[in-house]
C-alpha cells in the first residue's frame, strides 16, 4: 500500500500497474475507486469481475480536461457549459461518443441508440496526476455492485487486499456521490443526483 502523500512513487506504481493491465485502487475526490485501463479488454473483464457489476452498467472514464475530453466525446455548447461550471469535480457528463472510440467500458449504447461515454474531471491531484502520466482511466467505485461506497483504507483493504495490485491511501474520504447528467439527447438529464447541482 502507497500513501498518497508519497505521490512520485505511488503514481508511478499506478501507471506501471495500469500499462500491465492490471487493477488498481485508489482515492479520488469522492470516494475510493477501482480503476483500470479502458482501452484494454482484459484490464476492463478483470474490473467488472472485482466490481460484480453488471456490463449493461457502463463504467465512467476519468479525463485531465475539457480538451482530453473532446478526444472521446462529441464536442457540444452543453459539454464547454457544464465543463466550465463543474470541471475539475463531482459531475461526471454522459454525451455522445466519437466515431471509432474503442473502450471496453461496458455497454455504451442508450435506449435511443446512441453511443455514449461517461466522463469526469476529478479533483484531486494524485488522480490528475495519474490522468496526466497514463492518459485516460476507467474508474467507478472501489465497492461490490449496489454496496455501500468506500471512504477509508481500512475498508479497501479489507474489501480488496490482495486482489487489485495497487492499493494507494489516501486517509478518510468525504464519501460524496458524483452527480451523472446525460447530454446526448435534446435535454439534460440528470440520471444520478450527487454533490453538485447542474440547475
Amino acid at each position: 500500500m502507497f500513501s498518497s502523500n508519497e505521490s512520485e512513487s505511488a503514481v508511478t506504481a499506478v501507471v506501471e500497474a495500469l500499462s500491465r493491465d492490471e487493477v488498481v485502487a485508489i482515492p479520488t475526490d469522492t470516494v475510493y475507486g477501482l480503476a483500470a485501463n479502458p482501452r484494454s479488454a482484459t484490464a476492463m473483464s478483470r474490473l467488472f469481475e472485482l466490481k460484480q457489476r453488471p456490463e449493461g452498467v457502463p463504467i465512467a472514464v476519468l479525463v485531465p480536461s475539457v480538451e482530453g475530453a473532446k478526444t472521446i466525446l462529441q464536442a457540444s455548447t452543453r459539454l464547454d457549459d457544464l465543463a466550465d461550471r463543474h470541471w475539475p469535480g463531482a459531475l461526471t457528463i454522459v454525451g455522445r461518443a466519437q466515431p471509432n472510440i474503442e473502450l471496453h467500458i461496458g455497454s455504451t449504447t442508450n435506449a435511443d441508440g446512441i453511443e455514449t461515454v461517461g466522463l469526469r474531471v476529478a479533483d484531486h491531484p494524485f488522480v490528475q496526476a495519474c490522468v496526466d502520466a497514463f492518459g485516460p482511466i476507467a474508474a467507478t467505485s472501489a465497492n461490490v455492485h449496489g454496496s455501500p461506497t468506500i471512504v477509508s483504507p481500512e475498508e479497501l483493504e479489507a474489501a480488496f487486499g490482495g486482489m487489485v495490485d495497487v492499493i494507494v491511501d489516501g486517509g478518510v474520504l468525504e464519501g460524496l456521490a458524483s452527480t451523472v447528467v446525460d447530454i446526448s439527447r435534446d435535454d439534460i438529464v440528470v440520471l444520478r443526483q450527487g454533490v453538485v447541482q447542474v440547475a
